[in-house]
């Protein structure tokens, strides 16, 4: 899968909760609607990507672009609940039997089964799964 390029309408279940600001990495790129993350290091706002290290903390409430600015040069308004993202593809395709299990970052807007051998970071926990991807429990404090 690639990263996102525009805004993304992600759905939610569940009521709105209100949006928790983190402040931004330097150079960072967060889109509406994506996997946000905080950098397990220094717990700035960034992308879901699959790496390392990454705390997920929900989806963006909008598109905040840092690129080529400083770490912490504003705050970005992250939404925690139950959204749906992308499926992954063959091997770490998630499926019903995988609900109530852990789902891993592929990148900003899809999740899968499997760490790929600990190169991925967990997304959070599977609620459902439907024919449009996959719904997961995200929490700023997860």
């Amino acid at each position: 899968m690639a990263a996102l390029t525009k805004p993304r309408s992600t759905p939610r279940l569940g009521q709105d909760i209100a949006p928790y600001d983190f402040p931004i990495a330097a150079n960072a790129k967060v889109w509406l609607g994506s996997i946000a993350c905080i950098d397990g290091t220094n717990k700035r706002l960034v992308p879901g990507t699959a790496t390392t290290g990454l705390i997920c903390v929900g989806r963006s409430r909008d598109t905040y672009d840092n690129t080529g600015g400083a770490a912490e040069a504003f705050k970005c308004a992250v939404d925690s609940g139950i959204f749906r993202w992308d499926n992954s593809a063959s091997g770490d395709l998630i499926a019903q039997a995988d609900v109530h299990n852990v789902c891993y970052i592929v990148d900003d807007h899809t999740v899968a089964k499997t760490d790929a051998t600990g190169t991925r970071s967990a997304a959070g926990k599977i609620i459902a799964v439907d024919a449009q991807g996959v719904w997961v429990e995200m929490k700023h404090a997860s």
